[in-house]
């Protein structure tokens, strides 16, 4: 296969090491691209295991968890702007599709689960406006299931500077503690159905469910 060549700030991240987010008051998050290329951990089977029906992974970077999904016979997808993301998805025959995640998708409305995992909250700095993003692409029962900062009542909005063999750019990021996502939630009519911990140094998983809507998807995948 020949080589990947970065073409966007985050095909440089993926392509490089870790970097660290810190906040005014010094708290820090890692985005570790080597994590993300790993293969799935506990936490990962986990999530996997609360899968019961086809799941479209926002930000899905390699691909590690659409894998683990399609492994444990779950119809699932990956979402990433990053080409060189979406190569190495294509590379290990990982479903993935090239868009940007507020991009038109398919199947909206009907995917069984969303994720949010690995700091994806982040993605755009408006975590409110993600969450709802992700919300009205699940099914009538379906969850949102996020990882969220250790700090359970951070939520920052910033720059994200990133290392680029350019120089440096940055984009806009957002980090999420559990309690300020549990507010985001309710404000989008969304509740917390599950909760448990996440990787050591990381916070928590949290499965976010509709109000007053079905608990359980279960049955034929749609479309």
């Amino acid at each position: 296969m020949p080589a990947v060549v970065p073409s966007t700030p985050f095909d440089g991240l993926l392509c490089g090491a870790a970097i660290e987010i810190r906040d005014d008051a010094g708290s820090v998050q890692l985005l570790d691209p080597a994590r993300w290329r790993a293969g799935p951990d506990l936490t990962d089977a986990e999530v996997v295991r609360r899968c019961t029906g086809p799941t479209l992974d926002l930000g899905c970077g390699p691909g590690r968890l659409v894998r683990a999904l399609r492994e444990h016979g779950v119809v699932a997808w990956g979402v990433d702007s990053s080409a060189v993301a979406v190569e190495l998805c294509r590379s290990r025959g990982t479903p993935v599709l090239h868009r940007n995640v507020f991009a038109p998708l398919p199947r909206e409305g009907r995917w069984h689960h969303v994720l949010l995992l690995d700091g994806n909250i982040g993605i755009g700095g408006d975590p409110h406006r993600l969450l709802a993003r992700a919300g009205a692409l699940t099914a009538t029962g379906g969850t949102v299931i996020v990882e969220t900062d250790p700090d359970p009542g951070l939520c920052w909005t910033g720059c994200l500077p990133v290392p680029d063999v350019g120089g440096e750019w940055s984009t806009r990021w957002a980090r999420v503690g559990v309690r300020a996502l549990e507010d985001h939630a309710a404000g989008l009519g969304l509740a917390v159905v599950g909760r448990w911990p996440a990787r050591p140094g990381r916070g928590d998983i949290v499965e976010l469910g509709a109000v007053g809507r079905r608990s359980s998807v279960r049955g034929r995948p749609p479309g």
